[in-house]
């Protein structure tokens, strides 16, 4: 999955917790939440619309970071789904250093076979992945 198939779905299933997510859409909508938030920041200190120089964020910050928060948490939730965990281990977050580290190994765990909460999508025709790649055993294709 590239970076804007997964921008795609994940906003398209923004409120969707059920189903699993791979690893590339994961990965690839957490880079595009730290960019818009980037991105934000910099409006905020531009527009001079920055809380204050104490603290990080600002107007333009905050309604981006609530924006993508409910895509941002199906995504997580999709992805441990995949990893054939509850969505309920998100909260695992919650407790400092420790989750965040078991969040993130999660994260980048591969994907599990068919499980209860669906087939792998790496092996199945889910709305959004890309088809298998071809064979080149038998085919004229030039070479």
């Amino acid at each position: 999955m590239d970076f804007m198939t997964a921008v795609r779905t994940c906003l398209s299933k923004y409120v969707d917790f059920s189903g699993r997510a791979r690893r590339s859409e994961y990965w690839y909508f957490a880079l595009f939440s730290f960019l818009v938030n980037l991105a934000a920041t910099l409006v905020d200190n531009v527009l001079g619309t920055d809380y204050d120089r104490a603290t990080s964020g600002g107007l333009i910050q905050t309604v981006a970071s609530l924006a993508l928060f409910l895509p941002s948490l199906a995504v997580g939730i999709r992805r441990l789904h995949d990893t054939d965990r509850s969505g309920w281990w998100i909260l695992i977050g919650l407790i400092p250093i420790i989750g965040w580290i078991l969040l993130i190994v999660w994260f980048c765990t591969d994907s599990k076979p068919d499980n209860a909460y669906g087939p792998n999508p790496k092996t199945s025709g889910v709305a959004g992945d890309y088809p298998p790649p071809p064979t080149y055993g038998s085919g004229s294709y030039g070479g």
